[in-house]
């Protein structure tokens, strides 16, 4: 993809003067902003036009029925935790979670991180108070640092060139990973045997686990070399919160003349920046990337309707997810109208289940967590309504780690409050470890398969 003309840096440059830009930094100094995103903007895109059609052509399977799509990764992605054996254990945690739903619904799975650019987070305060000490809040690793300190809360773009890098890195090592053996089939399976034998709920995974080694063996009596499915699609995603990062990165595909976001296959917007009025909604409306939006239980149809024109007037299935975020009370009540209501305009969306954000609470400790069994009712409610519907539930969009971190309580592993403290790294919201997202997956095979 070629580099932005003079005349459209300039166009999205005025884009955040026409339009109200909602969870931006308060940048210190434009100056040192503009050298960073002006270096940005020669610099080579992070992802492909190609790729980000290709991905928009697996959502538009997603959109009628004839797929899944499983997306998942840290809350916030951080500059210290961008290591091999990170990104292996996450990917290893997706795979094995794909095989499952692969299996259950005789689908293909769409497989997306959460990986590879999601360093910046919204915030529900622009400060943070402790004592009598008052900081600008931790916007991700983007912007500032995590420690309570002056020096560490003060934004600094230098961070988005170090973000760009990570991603970079990251990007490297998950198309290294996927392509050279690491996603073969045989091992996946062989990793979810093993968590199988080990889980205390395996007993109840065992049938489950057991077809999938005879399906496996069937097609090596029949001759077929299991090692040529030893590679595995794989695309990224972030919310695409800060915009003179991703403006910079925006590139115009020379074969189609279309813009898209160079960095990443898939970018959301949030819950807190879905304003129809505003610039990310706007800048969302121009790229031609796969894109998201995030709608919270306060979220009505009739805007809904009017996001769906402004981000798919074409109605192009493929170009449009709705991830859904009501909470495990609440998302039986809303979904329905949302779903009618879309349905009734003729839009071929896809519909994801986030049942994370709707369910977090503090503990005694006071550790923000969630409960597995709350979040696996979310997932529960969201299947139910699309079965009373007759539509499809097009998958799921989940905060995981492929580390056994102690951030979210219960699942087969009975993970207590208790708990918490004891490897409790998640840089802002808790994530399910390894265990727990298999058990997720597990679980969630059965409602579709029952379906």
């Amino acid at each position: 993809m070629e580099v932005l003309l003079d005349g459209k840096t300039a166009e999205f440059a005025e884009l955040r003067r026409t339009f109200p830009a909602v969870q931006q930094p308060d940048w210190p100094d434009p100056t040192a902003l503009r050298d960073v995103t002006d270096r940005l903007a020669t610099e080579a895109p992070l992802v492909t036009a190609g790729e980000c059609a290709d991905l928009r052509g697996r959502m538009a399977a997603v959109a009628r029925g004839q797929a899944i799509m499983l997306q998942g990764g840290d809350c916030a992605e951080t500059f210290a935790q961008v290591t091999a054996d990170s990104v292996r254990r996450k990917l290893k945690t997706l795979l094995q979670m794909a095989v499952v739903l692969t299996h259950a619904t005789a689908l293909p799975v769409v497989k997306v991180g959460r990986m590879a650019g999601q360093y910046a987070k919204p915030r529900s305060s622009p400060v943070e108070r402790q004592g009598d000490a008052t900081l600008p809040s931790y916007r991700g690793d983007a912007v500032n640092g995590l420690e309570f300190t002056a020096d560490a809360r003060r934004p600094d773009p230098a961070r988005l060139r170090t973000m760009y890098e990570a991603s970079a890195g990251t990007l490297d090592l998950v198309r290294s990973l996927t392509t050279g053996g690491f996603a073969g089939l045989s091992q996946v399976h062989a990793w979810n045997r093993g968590f199988v034998a080990r889980s205390r709920a395996g007993e109840r995974y065992e049938s489950l686990a057991d077809e999938i080694g005879r399906s496996l063996a069937f097609m090596h009596a029949c001759g077929i070399d299991t090692r040529e499915l030893g590679t595995a699609e794989f695309y990224v995603s972030h919310e695409g919160l800060l915009l003179d990062y991703e403006a910079a990165l925006t590139r115009t595909d020379p074969e189609t003349g279309r813009l898209y976001a160079g960095s990443g296959h898939l970018l959301w917007i949030g819950e807190r920046t879905r304003q129809l009025d505003g610039a990310h909604v706007e800048f969302f409306s121009r790229i031609s990337n796969p894109i998201a939006v995030k709608l919270g239980p306060s979220a009505a149809a009739d805007d809904v309707l009017k996001l769906i024109d402004r981000l798919d007037p074409q109605r192009e299935p493929g170009r449009l997810t709705l991830v859904v975020r009501a909470g495990a009370e609440r998302v039986r009540d809303v979904l329905p109208v949302l779903v009618e209501k879309v349905g009734a305009e003729g839009a071929q969306v896809c519909w994801v289940s986030d049942p994370m954000h709707g369910n977090t609470t503090t503990a005694p400790s006071g550790h923000k967590t969630r409960r597995f069994e709350t979040v696996l009712d979310e997932v529960r409610g969201f299947v139910e309504v699309h079965r009373a519907l007759g539509t499809h539930p097009g998958g799921i969009h989940v905060e995981l780690t492929g580390d056994d971190v102690t951030e979210c309580v219960g699942g087969g592993n009975a993970l207590l409050a208790e708990d918490l403290p004891v490897r409790y790294e998640t840089a802002c919201d808790p994530r399910l470890n390894h265990t727990q997202s298999l058990d997720l997956a597990f679980r969630l095979a059965e409602m579709y398969r029952d379906q």
